[in-house]
């Protein structure tokens, strides 16, 4: 008798995990859940960059990505960071540099095996191991020190399959500290991704 209650659970689990990954945007186009390495194509203001997510070692921050992707979260939005060697991070911000929304903090996948090399992308946090949420970042360089140790580390969940000369190009614009904003590393002239596309599965 004690099993029925977790035949139920588990059925709940299997068919909210079916449903959202099922998630259509306005062209029509689904998350496909059997689609293991989904490619996503990153219309840039300066170039196109296409990244291929690893959905066996990042199934969670694969699907996450994807959600903000299908329903347009992350169309018009700026790489409001950038760190010469170090990291293009964008996703939390409009061209306002007003914050949009979130959805729940994920778990961190970075023990997954996969390092911050350069040319990965992976999910941006707070100090606290479990609150990415939708930020993410590219590593412009083999960022060894966000890789887990004794501590969690930033989960890697993809890398750049075309267009790394953009991301190159991004990686040397000019920044400063913004009073304003009171950030540093802004870029003086605004980077802009105009267009997240979930790529049909081939």
């Amino acid at each position: 008798m004690k099993t029925i209650p977790n035949i139920i659970f588990t059925s709940i689990i299997i068919l909210n995990l079916i449903f959202s990954g099922m998630a259509r945007c306005a062209d029509n186009t689904a998350i496909d859940p059997t689609n293991i390495y989904p490619k996503v194509k990153l219309k840039t203001s300066m170039g196109t960059i296409v990244v291929e997510l690893d959905r066996v070692k990042s199934p969670i921050t694969v699907d996450n990505f994807l959600m903000y992707v299908v329903t347009g979260e992350y169309d018009n939005t700026i790489f409001h960071r950038i760190v010469s060697d170090f990291v293009v991070q964008g996703g939390g911000y409009d061209i306002d540099y007003t914050a949009k929304k979130l959805n729940e903090d994920i778990v961190n996948e970075s023990g997954n095996g996969l390092k911050n090399e350069i040319g990965t992308i992976a999910m941006a946090k707070e100090s606290r191991p479990h609150t990415a949420n939708r930020q993410f970042f590219f590593n412009i360089n083999d960022n060894t020190n966000l890789d887990p140790g004794r501590r969690w580390g930033y989960a890697v969940f993809g890398a750049i399959v075309e267009g790394e000369e953009v991301l190159e190009a991004m990686a040397q614009v000019k920044t400063d500290y913004d009073e304003a904003l009171g950030w540093e590393d802004v870029p003086l002239e605004p980077v802009i991704l105009e267009k997240a596309t979930l790529l049909p599965a081939e």
